[in-house]
């Protein structure tokens, strides 16, 4: 991918926050997730660390190694032809520069666009200090100037789904901290566990960037309802892979204990439509393979 290429499509990643629906993100773990879900009309397509994680034998919590990342986020770029943001958790890394590099090296591979959270503080349980996500997002923002690449930055806070803040003292919380990360330089704020229609559609009112929800659980609520509470992105996460597997479950215990296979047999892809995903990225994976050989 050329850079005019890479900036075309960070560009276009920006525009997608701005349009008349939000952007809806079937979160992705592998090139096979990412093409299926190009395929069903994404105009972007997004990592799950959880999901990406648990594929390749790791759980989730920054537990998978930083070549396996890099490697899988490249198979991903490689297989789709839309804008591609990754979810690096708390930013891989001890520091700001650390961490710094890390999306230095995913631009490289082409990323437009990233998530990182503050998440908690492993020694407390608690939220971390803001300071330190604060920091990785300005470093990530000179990191992107740098490289000439209008990164988009979604910046997450766990204040939703940490144990020790409720009601009021929890929105106030999570609202403060997005402030001031959007003045560090993020471009969208997420917020998971933000679930009450009054307290999404207040904090969408605050932000002078797109909210970011997750509607990946039961009964969450649909897309027209959030686009009416002012909400301008939606991730499914990892809810996408957990019903894959869901499903894998169901073929398996289906096959094992009945002895029959109805379930795979109703919604499978023929193997055709399954090589079809790859007819454009497979001789370049091909060559790639020669050339590392």
């Amino acid at each position: 991918m050329s850079i005019e290429q890479q900036k075309a499509r960070a560009h276009a990643f920006h525009q997608l926050h701005a349009g008349s629906a939000p952007l809806v993100l079937p979160n992705a773990w592998d090139a096979a997730s990412a093409r299926v879900i190009e395929k069903a009309g994404a105009p972007a397509v997004a990592t799950s660390s959880a999901a990406m994680a648990w594929a390749l034998g790791a759980p989730d919590g920054e537990q998978l190694g930083l070549d396996d990342l890099l490697l899988a986020c490249r198979r991903i770029i490689d297989a789709v032809a839309v804008p591609v943001s990754v979810d690096v958790e708390r930013g891989y890394g001890h520091d700001a520069e650390e961490t710094g590099a890390l999306v230095g090296a995913l631009i490289q591979l082409g990323v437009v666009g990233i998530n990182i959270e503050d998440g908690k503080d492993p020694a407390t349980g608690q939220l971390a200090d803001p300071r330190i996500l604060r920091e990785r997002i300005a470093c990530i923002r000179a990191v992107a100037e740098h490289r000439g690449v209008p990164l988009f930055i979604n910046a997450r806070t766990d204040a939703y789904i940490t144990p020790g803040l409720t009601g009021e003292a929890r929105f106030k919380e999570a609202l403060d901290r997005a402030l001031s990360f959007v003045d560090a330089g993020a471009n969208g704020i997420f917020v998971p566990g933000l679930a009450d229609p009054a307290e999404i559609a207040r904090f969408a009112m605050a932000l002078s960037v797109p909210l970011n929800v997750y509607v990946g659980y039961p009964g969450a609520p649909d897309a027209n309802t959030l686009r009416g509470l002012g909400v301008r992105r939606i991730s499914l996460g990892c809810g996408t892979m957990q019903a894959v597997l869901a499903h894998l479950g169901r073929i398996a215990e289906e096959a094992l204990v009945k002895g029959r296979f109805d379930i795979m047999g109703d919604h499978m892809l023929t193997v055709a439509e399954a090589n079809s995903l790859f007819t454009s990225s497979s001789p370049r994976v091909f060559r790639e393979m020669q050339r590392t050989a």
